[in-house]
C-alpha cells in the first residue's frame, strides 16, 4: 500500500459523494435508519467501520471502493476533459454523453432510492406490528 500524502478521510468522501448525488444529510439518515445528527458525525469521521460503510455506500448507489477512492481532483479532472473548447471550430464542447440521459439516468435513481426508503419505512412499520401484536 503506498503512502499517501493527505489522510484518506472516509467521512468527507461520503460527504461531497451525497452532495454530488443532491441528498440532505436528513435523508440519508432517513435511509440508514439513524438521525441527522449521527451523519453529521460519521462525516467528520477520518475512518468508518466496514459494515457502516458498506450500507451507506448501499444507499448512495456505489460501490465501497468507489469511496474508498474517491477523490476531488479526479472529479475535476473528469469536468476538465470533458468540456474543452477548440480554437479551430466555432465551440466544441466535447460533451462525451447526452445531458438528457444523464438527467433521466438521475432522475430513475432517486426513483431507486425513495423506493428503498418506502420499504424500509414499511419494514419498520411491519416490525413494529409484529411486536405490539406480541404484547
Amino acid at each position: 500500500m503506498s503512502t499517501q500524502t493527505r489522510p484518506n478521510h472516509i467521512g468527507r468522501k461520503i460527504s461531497r459523494i451525497r452532495e454530488l448525488r443532491d441528498m440532505k444529510q436528513e435523508a440519508l439518515a432517513l435511509a440508514l435508519g439513524t438521525n441527522q445528527q449521527a451523519i453529521s458525525i460519521m462525516e467528520n469521521s477520518e475512518t468508518i467501520d466496514d459494515v457502516k460503510l458498506a450500507e451507506v455506500a448501499k444507499v448512495l448507489g456505489v460501490s465501497v471502493e468507489a469511496i474508498k477512492n474517491f477523490s476531488e481532483e479526479a472529479v475535476l479532472n473528469i469536468i476538465g476533459n470533458t468540456y474543452n473548447v477548440d480554437n479551430s471550430s466555432a465551440v466544441n464542447y466535447g460533451c462525451t454523453f447526452n445531458p438528457l440521459d444523464k438527467l433521466i439516468q438521475a432522475h430513475e435513481e432517486q426513483i431507486k432510492l425513495y423506493e428503498r426508503l418506502i420499504q424500509a419505512e414499511k419494514d419498520k412499520v411491519e416490525y413494529l406490528e409484529k411486536i405490539i401484536k406480541g404484547k
